[in-house]
């Protein structure tokens, strides 16, 4: 196994320096926003998640050992793991209020597209979600990926087509319907 880039700055932010702490905040918050902004579909839960994964970071990152996962891979399934508390939040969460009405006017053409990929990808099965935005959005290689899931190569692999496949179905359908 290749050295694990961030292991002397993680070192670093468990003997509590304070320039470790804003480095690897500078060099990981984009990451962990963007993950946590496709998982939940709500940038200010996602702004939640990921300070709420550096407080963690803080907090256990002189008990982090080196040689098991590398230091990448344990804050993205930290990430995941507080999505989906997040997630299962959402679907216990029972209310009279209605939901805010979105605004109708129509995007422009690339933020429409997004925002029907951003939709469809909170369609999909979540382990396929999860597997598609690790490759596709954090740009980690298939055996960082399945690392981070903790799953074979294969398992991520066989996540990777059925979601594309789900994706392509919504999208579509939507297409179809527009």
């Amino acid at each position: 196994m290749s050295p694990d880039p961030d292991e002397e700055l993680v070192r670093r932010v468990g003997a509590g320096d304070p320039a470790a702490v804003r480095t690897l905040v500078a060099r990981k918050l984009p990451r962990i926003l963007s993950l946590a902004a496709r998982m939940l579909g709500d940038t200010a839960e996602a702004e939640d998640v990921a300070q709420e994964t550096f407080v963690r970071i803080w907090r256990h990152a002189s008990s982090w050992r080196r040689g098991g996962a590398r230091f990448d891979t344990w804050i993205h399934r930290v990430t995941l793991n507080l999505c989906y508390d997040r997630l299962r939040r959402r679907r216990e969460w029972v209310t009279d209020d209605l939901p805010d009405v979105a605004d109708p006017a129509p995007l422009p053409d690339s933020r429409e597209e997004t925002h029907r990929v951003e939709h469809a990808l909170q369609a999909i099965a979540p382990r396929q979600r999860e597997a598609i935005i690790l490759v596709y959005y954090q740009e980690m290689s298939n055996i960082e990926a399945a690392a981070t899931l903790e799953i074979s190569i294969d398992a991520l692999e066989s996540l990777l087509s059925r979601g594309r496949r789900a994706l392509q179905t919504i999208l579509a359908k939507d297409s179809v319907h527009d």
